[in-house]
């Protein structure tokens, strides 16, 4: 069962793109703003940034190409049949920031610049929440949204710490600072949340913080992929699914 959830799950980047598309879907409930259209936009655009990312140098990477071509073709029609050329405007932005993180016709793409890498996906996904999600821009999502991930990057460091080539925080203060950064990311969050979001809201994700301090205390080098792919990656949900058991009671 655990081969067959990391092969279909994990490993086909469905689970990380359901979380991120539901860690959007919490910030357009916050704001009244969910829509299917929306959602289906923010997924489709995750996964197909995630394929192109994991599999820009393999075999499947022909098929990969013709997948994020229709992929970006559902997108804009998406968006031109629900949205309008704003909208259109800031997802061709994501896109392209997304294309910057790692491609390999970049001769340095921003994945190797040293300690960059956790800010630069914690500002893809805020803007994400923030920007292409919302018909205005949402300050109290974008720095929710970034400090939270840019905290959630960092275990994933850890995790690379013995294989990283680029300098990284783990490498450059070690692998327990690293963790206090992380403490620190993720308690500036909460603080954020509990100040500018609606109470069920910031109980709901104050909740997932919790959850993800724990995750980051029992982070380390030897912890098995699935700790990190499966049990860190899901912290990004997390604040979606507490929601209803917060409103419920």
């Amino acid at each position: 069962m655990i081969k067959l959830l990391k092969k279909y799950l994990v490993d086909s980047q469905l689970f990380v793109s359901v979380c991120g598309t539901l860690f959007a879907a919490f910030f357009m409930a916050e704001q009244m703003s969910l829509r299917a259209p929306t959602v289906a936009l923010v997924f489709i655009t995750y996964l197909s940034g995630y394929l192109y990312t994991k599999y820009q140098q393999s075999r499947h990477f022909s098929k990969v190409i013709v997948l994020d071509i229709l992929a970006g073709i559902a997108c804009a029609a998406l968006i031109i049949h629900n949205h309008n050329a704003v909208r259109l405007f800031k997802w061709s932005i994501i896109v392209v920031l997304g294309l910057l993180y790692n491609s390999f016709f970049l001769h340095r793409g921003i994945r190797k610049v040293p300690l960059l890498k956790i800010f630069y996906v914690g500002l893809v996904w805020a803007l994400v929440n923030s920007w292409l999600a919302a018909a205005q821009f949402d300050w109290p999502a974008f720095s929710v949204s970034l400090l939270y991930i840019t905290a959630l990057v960092l275990p994933f460091d850890i995790r690379d710490v013995l294989d990283d080539t680029v300098v990284t925080f783990p490498r450059l203060i070690g692998i327990q600072r690293t963790k206090y950064l992380a403490y620190l990311l993720l308690t500036g969050s909460a603080l954020l949340a509990i100040f500018r979001l609606p109470v069920d809201f910031a109980t709901a994700f104050c909740i997932a913080v919790a959850v993800s301090f724990a995750l980051v205390y029992f982070a380390t080098p030897k912890r098995p992929a699935l700790y990190f792919s499966f049990w860190v990656e899901s912290c990004s949900a997390l604040p979606f699914l507490f929601l209803p058991v917060i409103k419920y009671f």
